[in-house]
């Protein structure tokens, strides 16, 4: 039938409770967070992947990070209860134009014309489904471990100033598996199936999630998971969210949650390869546990520093980092 698609935030979570779907937090809220868990949130991990992916030593200013960055500042400033208002206030104040792409550009631009939220989403935005509002999902996540439901619905007040559909879904998708894997479930799969829980089952994306799950089930070569996912999504544009969703979930289901492999596996699949493999490291990373978990090949050229035009960070390092998301995560 008909993709059932573009609901509110209302009918998706009706929809979702109404089959018993929609995740209930888990035992392990901000408030339990062990002291412990502080070096383990994955800003390091989410680095990693995208160094990798962009072919270059160290971490230099990237738009991947910038916004998880942006995110931080924002529940910083205005709480886990802010309104879309306050981000695009936020954009406006500490985000350079000249630093955003696609549909956030045309977001931007918007509300330089005085269109309000969630219109900005809308109004001329080619790109309203491509894969903007999943990159600056993370924080959402990892703020709200063992409650993915919250994750996604902050999620959602985030991705709908530039996106519409299935971009917004994708970002609720990643949000939600991330707060499953931050609240310590060990298992992607368990994660992966999280994800889809806040997303209507009848809508493209989450088609495009089942697809890469299926296609990455009981097939031992990547490369022919991966041209079975072209031959399925090669029509569309290489940053929309519905193939790189497919890829991503391929990826992580075929390594079994495995860090490198993981990683590899959703940059080596191709179409928006940062974007993917620093999604993969947030999440893998995640399930790996503490840093000291991790090869060291990743983390060391790093060299705890990330550069960005994002006011207050830059040259930050990624235990400052990781202390103030947890902070955040023990906000009540």
């Amino acid at each position: 039938g008909k993709p059932v698609e573009k609901l509110p935030l209302a009918g998706i979570r009706a929809l979702a409770r109404a089959t018993g779907n929609w995740p209930l937090a888990t035992w392990f809220t901000a408030r339990g967070l062990p002291a412990e868990l502080t070096a383990a949130y994955p800003w390091n991990r989410r680095s990693a992947a995208t160094s990798l992916a962009e072919n270059i030593d160290g971490m230099p200013e990237d738009d991947d990070l910038n916004y998880p960055l942006l995110t931080l500042l924002l529940i910083q400033r205005y709480g886990p209860s802010f309104r879309t208002a306050d981000l695009a206030r936020l954009w406006l104040d500490e985000l350079p134009a000249g630093r955003t792409f696609t549909a956030e550009r045309v977001a931007y631009r918007n509300l330089l014309d005085g269109i309000e939220p969630p219109d900005t989403a809308r109004h001329r935005n080619p790109f309203r489904e491509w894969i903007g509002a999943r990159i600056r999902a993370d924080v959402h996540g990892w703020t709200h471990p063992g409650d993915p439901a919250a994750a996604a619905e902050q999620a959602h007040r985030d991705a709908i100033l530039t996106h519409t559909g299935n971009g917004v879904y994708g970002a609720m998708f990643t949000a939600a598996a991330l707060a499953e894997a931050a609240g310590g479930e060990t298992d992607v799969h368990g994660c992966l199936a999280t994800g889809l829980r806040v997303v209507p089952p009848r809508s493209r994306f989450a088609h495009a999630v089942r697809t890469g799950i299926d296609a990455a089930r009981g097939e031992p070569d990547f490369d022919a998971v991966a041209d079975r996912l072209h031959a399925a999504f090669g029509a569309y544009h290489w940053v929309h969210a519905l193939p790189n969703a497919a890829l991503l979930a391929a990826a992580l289901t075929h390594a079994d949650g495995d860090f490198s492999g993981s990683i590899c596996r959703a940059v080596s699949g191709g179409w928006d390869t940062d974007s993917n493999g620093a999604t993969a490291g947030s999440l893998a990373g995640l399930l790996a546990g503490r840093p000291d978990a991790l090869p060291v090949r990743w983390t060391t050229p790093l060299k705890n520093r990330l550069a960005t035009s994002v006011p207050g960070f830059d040259s930050v390092g990624f235990d400052a980092l990781a202390e103030l998301t947890y902070q955040e995560a023990l906000r009540p």
